[in-house]
């Protein structure tokens, strides 16, 4: 199997992951979006019965990277879980998962405009944002922010015709200076990567990236201002 593909962003160098995750090697970082945690059982409670498992299944995937990756630090930029009542309906097994998680890896939850997160975490730590080698990391980007950075809350998706049928796969959407992560968790939607929503927060041409087969694919996306050369700026390697 090829080895994951390089994403340089901000003067530094990313691991793009295909399961919806960014790894940075320079701080043994693995950086998700979007979790949703407990998305299932909000369903049930309002009378939509799902089955149970949608937790179980992203921290299954979120150890599995950690793992692969040696990450020793997890970031989750918000939305970690799926609404502000969703530490009340987490079963024990998943409480001590993410106890567990913490106990192996520095576990940082940025707050999201979904989560209830509340002190202790399960072991983690909270913050509004997280700022480290000029970087920013937040759940939701600021169009007004001059400063690099990174964030999720859209759930970016792309839409591709593969042998004549319309598949739809999550993606990052990012230029020079923006990068919006795509949804980790398995229970997530999303916004197609050209919305209008996200358009907005881009101020030239800005790109659609998804990991397939080991190689970054890439397709360009018209910002809300127009075109200009912020795009081309970000580097895809292997």
């Amino acid at each position: 199997m090829p080895p994951p593909p390089v994403l340089d962003f901000a003067g530094h160098r990313f691991v793009a992951l295909a399961d919806r995750a960014l790894f940075w090697p320079r701080h043994d970082a693995l950086i998700v979006a979007d979790l949703h945690l407990e998305k299932a059982s909000w369903y049930a409670a309002h009378g939509q019965p799902l089955p149970p498992y949608d937790s179980h299944d992203t921290l299954d995937r979120l150890a599995r990277l950690a793992a692969e990756t040696g990450a020793r630090a997890i970031w989750c930029l918000g939305d970690s879980f799926h609404d502000r009542d969703a530490a009340a309906r987490i079963v024990p097994a998943i409480a001590d998962r993410l106890r567990g998680q913490a106990a192996a890896t520095k576990l940082l939850w940025i707050a999201g405009n979904h989560d209830g997160l509340s002190g202790g975490a399960w072991g983690g730590e909270v913050a509004d944002e997280l700022i480290i080698d000029g970087i920013v990391l937040r759940h939701q980007c600021d169009p007004a922010e001059t400063r690099p950075e990174i964030s999720g809350h859209f759930h970016p998706k792309v839409r591709l015709t593969i042998r004549g049928r319309s598949v739809a796969r999550a993606c990052f959407a990012g230029d020079a200076r923006r990068l919006i992560l795509p949804a980790f968790g398995s229970l997530t939607g999303g916004l197609d990567a050209q919305d209008a929503a996200i358009a907005k927060n881009f101020s030239g041409r800005y790109r659609a990236m998804l990991v397939a087969q080991g190689r970054l694919l890439s397709f360009p996306c018209r910002g809300a201002a127009g075109d200009d050369a912020t795009a081309s700026r970000i580097a895809i390697g292997g």
